[in-house]
């Protein structure tokens, strides 16, 4: 699978382990920055992977900032991402399961690299049901992203 990854200063610290971990599990992965520790902007990073989603150069996206909270709100703007906040594994394996999030956020301060690797791939390996009731629901979210563009 191809994932578009971005990150801030507050999560460059994990970065490459992160990305290792994604590469070693057959991803490949786009690395949309940043690229020091030094304080930053996370819209920088976060837009154009979620647009390299949205677009379909990549099929998913994971983007980590302090909280998880800033780079949620930016993805979801983007027309066609269904960005979800994950700090435990089962919420992820939902927004997954329930949601088909095409993008993850984490929060890189605020959960320890093992508990945000277990709530990746709880994502990752999670299909999205299809249930008609959780289809209904993403529909009339895609439906107000076009009516808002």
């Amino acid at each position: 699978m191809r994932i578009a990854f971005g990150c801030d200063h507050a999560a460059f610290k994990i970065k490459s382990d992160v990305i290792g971990y994604l590469k070693k599990q057959g991803h490949e992965v786009e690395d949309f920055g940043c690229a020091s520790s030094e304080s930053c902007d996370y819209p920088d990073f976060g837009i154009p992977a979620a647009r390299s989603v949205a677009d379909g150069k990549n099929e998913k996206g994971v983007l980590i900032c302090g909280t998880g909270i800033g780079m949620s709100m930016l993805a979801n703007k983007v027309p066609g991402i269904r960005a979800a906040l994950a700090w435990e594994e089962e919420v992820a394996k939902f927004a997954s399961e329930h949601n088909n999030a095409n993008v993850l956020c984490l929060p890189g301060r605020f959960i320890p690299l093992d508990k945000l690797i277990k709530c990746l791939d709880a994502w990752l390996k999670t299909p999205f049901s299809g249930e008609p009731r959780h289809q209904k629901r993403i529909d009339k979210i895609m439906e107000l992203d076009k009516k808002c563009r």
